[in-house]
């Protein structure tokens, strides 16, 4: 925690609110697993960042989800304007078999990872979120093959771009996706917190914050 309130009340409000209609929603729609999802963990755990302003929380999640997020915002418009999804990410969005309101709840995946980088740079990077959400995917990773199915594809553990992977065994796939998750995207991330969140911290040190 901070030790003051950083974050403003009626966005945390406005936040559990949405969450709070979500959650049932998805439950029924998609069932409790469905949940294990990165981006539906830290929607979740955004809550609990923005009431207690707990930086190292709100490291982790960004970690986990930045790179993903920003994948899927641009996946999402270019199937605005084509009507397909080349990354496969968000073909799910377009699919009429969904319900219109359950999609629409889905678009909750455009402003997250502005959010939750907005929350970093208010509240600072914590670097030891870098070891801690390494240890949490590897515990994630894992319990999303044996929870989901090749369709649900939970974290794509059974394949890539949301189709089942034939070409290697499932445990070494598994394997290489918590290898690759804290590699490939948590390290890079990391790295850009770092960078970033001081540049903030200096500026309202200096009384030039405005918020």
């Amino acid at each position: 925690m901070t030790g003051k309130n950083v974050l403003p009340l009626w966005l945390k409000v406005l936040h559990t609110g949405f969450v709070c209609v979500l959650v049932p929603v998805y439950a029924v729609e998609h069932g409790w697993a469905n949940f294990l999802w990165f981006s539906n963990i830290a929607l979740l755990t955004t809550t609990v960042i923005l009431w207690r302003e707990q930086r190292l929380l709100a490291g982790m999640m960004t970690l986990a989800i930045l790179l993903p997020e920003l994948g899927w915002n641009i996946d999402f418009a270019i199937g605005l304007l084509t009507g397909g999804s080349p990354l496969g990410l968000t073909g799910y969005m377009f699919d009429e078999e969904i319900p219109a309101h359950v999609r629409a709840l889905s678009l909750y995946h455009v402003p997250l990872p502005f959010l939750l980088l907005w929350i970093v740079t208010r509240l600072g990077y914590d670097p030891a979120a870098l070891r801690w959400q390494t240890l949490a995917a590897w515990v994630i990773l894992p319990l999303s093959y044996l929870a989901g199915s090749p369709e649900a594809n939970l974290n794509w553990t059974h394949g890539l771009a949301g189709e089942e992977q034939q070409w290697i065994p499932a445990p070494l796939h598994l394997a290489l996706l918590m290898a690759a998750f804290p590699v490939l995207v948590y390290l890079p991330t990391h790295h850009l917190l770092k960078w970033w969140t001081p540049k903030f911290a200096r500026h309202r040190h200096t009384g030039h914050d405005d918020g």
